[in-house]
């Protein structure tokens, strides 16, 4: 099993990074301000424009060490990556299977079973947890709703009403989410889902942390020699890691939502913590995002029991895994790809 090892995440826009022998160099202003060994990354992730040496480029290439460009408030911006992993063979049968329909609705569905799963003991998680303090009758008649859904999408024989069912789940889950919500509500109210951009603070913290999830989606793919842009769910589309998209929808509740869902009710985030734009958008302060991913960082080292392995794993982890699983469903080890089912 594939060690996990850290992630260098750079939240000040105004950090330049470089190289010097083995040794990752941060500097501001062209003042060193810390280094980091090479060999104790897997991934370096910066915020901002000041960027990275053509060398320390090379070195990540060369290593295998993933380097994102992000801007200020998370939206993905480019990566460095080294030689493709793996061999042609697996990545043409992923095209021949993402072309058939058939094949391509086989692990479509499972990957969305995941989803909806997830969603509903997401829900069951906080009437199990707080049956005090929520409305347990609104949260159980969704979850009832995600169960009909599951029965459905089981059955899905084409994209389109996969996606009809995929977006009922959706409605159904998120009509409710805001009762999670158990402390600074008026702060961190949920009305609907805003993307681009996010127009509060609970949709400004969703789309960072899903943006850092479909991170690690795109690394864990490369790193068993999947293509991350060809897809089985979502459709291609230039510049769109699709596959990642599919592979982070398993994940979308049971680690992101209850993250976020953490941060708020634990009082690491704060209301003071969000800028709110002309446009309307709302931005997280740098010292918010820097809190955000020291928390994201030992959130990754959680374990937990996995539902299909059997075994302890880290949950930063949790997408490598999946990708294996999944390149394994492809080469014909597996019959069918096996979703993250979380409980």
């Amino acid at each position: 099993m594939k060690k996990l090892q850290n992630t260098l995440y750079l939240s000040n826009p105004n950090r330049y990074l470089s190289l010097d022998g083995e040794n990752v160099v941060v500097s501001e202003e062209k003042t060193e301000i810390g280094r980091v060994p090479l060999h104790y990354l897997s991934a370096i992730v910066t915020f901002g424009y000041t960027g990275a040496s053509p060398a320390l480029m090379g070195a990540c290439a060369e290593r295998g060490i993933l380097l994102s460009f992000m801007t200020a408030h998370g939206r993905f911006i480019a990566r460095v990556t080294g030689k493709v992993n793996g061999n042609v063979t697996l990545r043409r049968q992923q095209y021949r299977m993402a072309d058939r329909q058939d094949q391509s609705m086989k692990i479509a569905r499972n990957m969305l079973l995941g989803k909806v799963f997830n969603a509903k003991w997401v829900l069951e998680r906080g009437i199990r947890d707080y049956p005090l303090r929520l409305k347990v009758a609104a949260l159980k008649q969704q979850s009832s709703l995600l169960s009909d859904c599951l029965a459905k999408i089981r059955t899905a024989d084409c994209p389109e009403v996969l996606r009809g069912y995929e977006g009922d789940a959706a409605a159904a889950y998120f009509s409710v989410f805001d009762e999670l919500v158990l402390q600074q509500k008026d702060a961190f109210f949920f009305e609907r889902r805003s993307r681009r951009p996010p127009l509060d603070r609970m949709n400004a913290l969703l789309s960072f942390v899903y943006a850092l999830t479909s991170g690690m989606c795109v690394s864990a793919l490369e790193a068993v020699g999947l293509d991350p842009c060809v897809g089985f769910f979502h459709t291609d589309r230039p510049g769109r890691a699709s596959l990642a998209l599919d592979l982070m929808e398993e994940l979308r509740a049971a680690l992101c939502d209850r993250f976020v869902l953490g941060l708020i009710n634990l009082r690491v985030v704060r209301a003071e913590g969000f800028l709110m734009k002309e446009s309307g958008a709302v931005v997280m302060t740098d010292e918010t995002r820097a809190a955000v991913l020291q928390a994201w960082q030992t959130k990754k080292y959680e374990e937990i029991t996995h539902p299909f392995l059997g075994e302890k794993i880290e949950w930063g982890m949790v997408p490598y895994v999946q990708a294996m699983l999944l390149a394994r469903n492809l080469r014909g080890d597996l019959e069918e790809y096996p979703p993250f089912l979380w409980k």
